[in-house]
Parts: structure tokens; sequence; C-alpha cells
């Protein structure tokens, strides 16, 4: 199966289970490589149907405290974008169905530079990008050459995409349609399910793409009331802080670091299979 397909035959088989996904977020090389490729390796069993993996990066303006100290982690143990494509490639061994989606910003790709990044992302197993300081204006920059390469550019619509910006936000994107529930940073705030609904019927009414939602989806109950009126749902913020209350003395794994993230994964996508 190719990049890009993969989204599609995931959602695709999600409407024909006849419920919403579950799209997990953890930082790749957090708290080291080591514990982070187990637990990719992990999420797929545990009930996650999309994985994103966050590029670590040194000034995430747009995540709160939870995930800009697991970038913080990941960078002091040396996790590199390089390192997190061969992560990705390691698992693409043995999985290659479960869709895996890089999130972050676009200062580490441009370094790379961008055109062998997006090289090296297909290479690797990648299906999609999620860029958040990259906006449409600039799609000539990474979006379009994305696309070009088979990788799926997702893009967000938050609660202050007016429908004067949202065309332009839905017009090359691909994969899926991120939505923000809330306004602020990722873990900010809990979002209100009917607002959340009223939005996502918004956007599906001038797109095909399915719509996740997340910013601030932290339990099983939030989780399964979101997914009454989304195709997904992201969970990021709350499996980072499982993760980092699990830690030892110097920010080191501890024996209940894999364990405990991967449970709480099965607790919420039991929820979403939930009936």
């Amino acid at each position: 199966m190719t990049a890009g397909s993969r989204i599609d035959a995931r959602f695709a088989a999600l409407r024909k289970e006849g419920r919403a996904g579950l799209v997990t977020f953890l930082t790749a090389g957090d708290p080291d490589l080591e514990t982070s490729a187990r637990i990719l390796d992990g999420l797929p069993a545990a009930g996650a149907d999309v994985i994103e993996l966050g590029m670590p990066f040194s000034d995430p303006m747009a995540d709160g405290p939870a995930i800009q100290a697991a970038s913080q982690r990941a960078l002091a143990a040396g996790m590199t974008l390089r390192k997190t494509l061969a992560m990705v490639a390691r698992f693409r061994e043995r999985d290659a169905t479960t869709p895996i989606i890089l999130m972050g910003y676009y200062n580490p790709i441009y370094v790379f530079p961008a055109p062998a990044f997006l090289d090296a992302a297909k290479a690797a197993g990648v299906d999609g990008l999620i860029v958040v300081d990259v906006p449409p204006e600039a799609d000539d920059e990474l979006c379009l050459p994305a696309r070009d390469r088979g990788l799926a550019f997702i893009r967000l619509a938050t609660p202050t995409t007016d429908d004067r910006r949202l065309p332009q936000v839905l017009a090359n994107a691909s994969g899926f349609v991120y939505y923000v529930s809330i306004t602020g940073i990722t873990g900010a705030a809990a979002p209100v399910a009917s607002d959340v609904h009223a939005q996502v019927r918004r956007i599906k009414s001038q797109t095909q793409l399915p719509v996740a939602v997340g910013f601030g989806v932290r339990t099983p109950e939030q989780a399964r009331t979101i997914a009454a009126g989304a195709d997904a749902v992201v969970v990021g913020s709350a499996l980072v802080t499982k993760l980092q209350e699990s830690l030892g003395p110097g920010d080191k794994a501890g024996p209940g670091t894999v364990s405990g993230v991967l449970d709480l994964v099965k607790e919420l996508g039991q929820a979403l299979r939930t009936r």
C-alpha cells in the first residue's frame, strides 16, 4: 500500500465499521528513541487508527506546556528529524497499513531542506504532513510538492476560520481536515461538543474529506461525545501527560512508561468502539 492511500483506506474502513477513528499524537523520541519506538510499535494493537508523530522542535508555538516539554525531552535525548524518519521506516517493516502523519513546524523541514525531506518522508513510509505554520498562501512552498509525491497535506481549521477563509484552507487539503476544537494552545481547555459538531457540519458542507477533531480531548468520555459528530478524534496532550507522569529522575523512562501510554490508548479506542 502506498503513502497517502493508507489514509483513504483507513477512513473508508472506519465508515464501513460505522464509527469514528482514534488518532493518537506523541512526540517522536520522547523520552528517548528506544522507548518512543516501542510505544509507536504498540499503538495499532492498542487501538490507534491513525498515528500522528510530532517532529521535535525547539519552539513549538501552537503547543501547550505538555507537548513543549515533550519536544524538549526528545531533543535533549538526541532526537532529530532524520531519526524520526528512520523510526517510521522501521515501523513500516512491521506495519504496512496504519497511516502515519508527521506533525510540526516548518523550520526543521526547511533546513533539511524541504525537497529532500519530502523524498525521504515518502521513502520512509510517511503518509501525510501537518505543518501548522505554513499557510495556504504558501502552498507552492510545501503543500503542492508534498502532494506531487503522494503525501497528503492536512490542513487545520479553527473556530475562527470563517466562511470566507474556509475555501482557501480546503483548496489543496488532502487526507483529512483537522478541526482545532478550541482557540488557543494544545491541552488548554475542553471542547464543547455541540459547538464542535456544528463546526464539523459546516466544514463537511464544503469538502468530501473526513474531519478529525482535536485539541482538548483528554478522556474516553470526551472522545466518545466528540466522536458522535466527527470522523475521528485526536488525542495528544493526554497521552503526552501520561508519559510524562511515568518518568523517573532525569526524565528517564520508567517501568510503566510504555504500558501506561498504551493502556490509555486502549481505553480511548474502546470508548470509540462502544455502541
